[in-house]
C-alpha cells in the first residue's frame, strides 16, 4: 500500500511538471508573438539623380543607335556656379567593340534646364 501512494505521488509530481511545461511553452509562444518588435523595411526612394540618368541614356543611344548599353555608372555630381554637372558613364558595346561613354550633363540648378550635355569615349 505504501508503495502505490509513493508511486501516484510521483505520477501526480510528473504530471504537473508537464503542465508547467506545456504553460512554459505556450508563454514563450505568445510572448515571441506578441512581445518581440516586427522589422520594417524602409521604402527606398528614387534617387535625385535618376531623371538625368534618364537623360543620359536617352543621349547616349541618339548619339550611338547602334550600340547596345550594357551597364550604367553613376558618378556624383559638381556645382559650378548657378549649374550642377551630373556625371554618368556608361558603358556599349558596339558590333564586336566594347567602349565607355562619360556623359556630363550640365543644368541650370534652379530651373532644372539643360545648358549642355558633353560625351567622353573611353576604353572600358
Amino acid at each position: 500500500m505504501l508503495f502505490w501512494l509513493l508511486y501516484t505521488q510521483k505520477i501526480e509530481r510528473l504530471m504537473n511538471l508537464r503542465k508547467f511545461y506545456v504553460k512554459l511553452g505556450i508563454f514563450l509562444v505568445l510572448f515571441t508573438v506578441f512581445i518581440t518588435p516586427t522589422i520594417t523595411y524602409a521604402q527606398q526612394g528614387i534617387p535625385a539623380h535618376a531623371q538625368w540618368g534618364k537623360v543620359a541614356i536617352k543621349e547616349t543611344h541618339a548619339k550611338y543607335p547602334q550600340a547596345k548599353i550594357l551597364d550604367y555608372l553613376y558618378e556624383g555630381s559638381e556645382v559650378v556656379e548657378d549649374a550642377t554637372i551630373e556625371k554618368f558613364k556608361l558603358l556599349l558595346k558596339q558590333s564586336d567593340k566594347e567602349f565607355g561613354v562619360h556623359v556630363r550633363i550640365k543644368y541650370d540648378t534652379n530651373t532644372k534646364k539643360v545648358v549642355k550635355i558633353e560625351f567622353q569615349e573611353t576604353t572600358p
